[in-house]
């Protein structure tokens, strides 16, 4: 027996509907998509919704083509440091940006070798070097670093590999030991998320300082008019709710507090809906939360000794928070040389070592900060309203009925 057309019609509907939904959270995770990557069918053949829906809710431009795709994400928050790739600080991204340029410049081959050359040609430019830069390959940890850069590259799909290995460049450091790269010009291009391209402006027309640079390569037309400024608003706020792990109201200008009040249950009904994120409304502000955690780089909790050590210093500051109380940096550390006592067993060898306690509150902080759980001020941990899910509750004994025994319950 055929079933009917129309339960035909709601499976083909419930398919097209979960195959947009994991486009949007493939391309919320990486903006720039290979065409080898899983997800990059599905979102070939949702481009048009795709684009459609980014542009209208947050206001993100969305380029699908057969070599590749780029969501041109923009943050709402500029002054945010906690954003960026894994491990990267300010002298690695001076040195994946040199060598794009340099595979700007390149053949649509280039080896492992000749980059690291190039790139050093390009760091001994006076104005990096009156800056205190220099690169120069003549140690393992130089080299190290260019290997770290290049396999940042490999996995934008910026770079693919031909032959050879990276390993060996580090110990050998010459031709011998080598690996050999396409460059995929597309993905290449869509590295810089940027309104404007910096070499578009004239030597005499271009921003001095940082904050002018950067406003200057993001600042976007708003319409002016009262259409122009709410859509603005609305889109700088969907920003936040998906690429922020909460929005805290306390932290929007009073024009965007007061936008905020009255459409962000509508807005996050719509956002939940393409992106499969659960809304978690409190008077302090609104998380869009994803129950399996696949949309989130800094995952709690986690495995390993690291995220174990985060999670109790998070119950530990759910309970301070709970009386209005704040922390310092050495309280938490002290806290963990205590909780190692109890813990240390469970966590790895140089987290047992004395004086450890303090890398691992540097590593817990820095994860709860990013998590927008805690707040730094002037040495000062202060634990912010999120943090209260982490809090551990007192224990109620109630009887379980089927055995009649007694059971925790928190």
């Amino acid at each position: 027996m055929k079933p009917p057309s129309s339960h035909i019609g709601e499976l083909q509907e419930r398919r097209q509907r979960d195959e947009f939904r994991g486009a949007v959270r493939a391309l919320l995770m990486r903006p720039l998509l290979g065409p080898g990557h899983d997800d990059f069918p599905a979102v070939r053949r949702q481009a048009d919704k795709l684009r459609d829906w980014f542009a209208r809710e947050a206001g993100w431009v969305l380029h699908v083509e057969r070599e590749g795709a780029r969501l041109y994400k923009r943050p709402a928050d500029t002054g945010d440091a906690s954003r960026g790739l894994p491990n990267y600080d300010r002298r690695r991204y001076v040195l994946l940006s040199l060598a794009c340029a340099v595979l700007e410049r390149a053949e649509p081959q280039i080896t492992l070798h000749l980059l690291g050359e190039r790139l050093m040609q390009l760091a001994a430019e006076p104005e990096l070097a009156a800056r205190g830069f220099s690169f120069t390959l003549h140690g393992v940890g130089e080299r190290r670093e260019l290997v770290g850069v290049c396999r940042t590259l490999l996995d934008l799909g910026v770079l693919q590999r031909v032959a050879g290995d990276e390993e060996g460049y580090i110990h050998a450091g010459g031709p011998q030991a080598d690996a050999l790269y396409d460059v995929q010009r597309r993905a290449l291009a869509g590295m810089l998320a940027a309104v404007r391209g910096p070499s578009t402006w004239r030597p005499e027309e271009a921003p001095t300082g940082f904050d002018e640079r950067l406003r200057a390569l993001l600042t976007e037309h708003q319409a002016d008019s009262d259409e122009g400024r709410r859509t603005a608003l609305r889109h700088g706020l969907a920003r936040r709710l998906l690429d922020d792990p909460v929005v805290y109201a306390e932290a929007l200008d009073a024009e965007a507090q007061a936008y905020f009040a009255n459409q962000r249950g509508v807005m996050a009904a719509r956002l939940c809906e393409a992106t499969g994120l659960v809304p978690e409304q409190r008077a302090e502000g609104l998380a869009l939360t994803d129950e399996d955690g696949t949309l989130s780089d800094v995952a709690m909790p986690a495995e390993g000794t690291d995220a174990h050590v985060t999670l109790l210093v998070a119950e530990h500051l759910a309970g301070l928070a709970r009386i209005g109380a704040v922390a310092s940096e050495d309280a938490v550390a002290a806290f963990l040389r205590d909780a190692k006592d109890h813990y240390g067993r469970y966590w790895r060898k140089s987290a047992r070592e004395p004086g450890a306690e303090r890398e691992l509150a540097e590593i817990a902080l820095d994860r709860l900060e990013k998590l927008r759980l805690v707040a730094r001020e002037k040495g000062a941990i202060r634990p912010l309203p999120a943090i209260a899910r982490y809090a551990i509750g007192a224990a109620e004994i109630r009887a379980t009925p089927d055995k009649g025994s007694s059971g925790l319950l928190f």
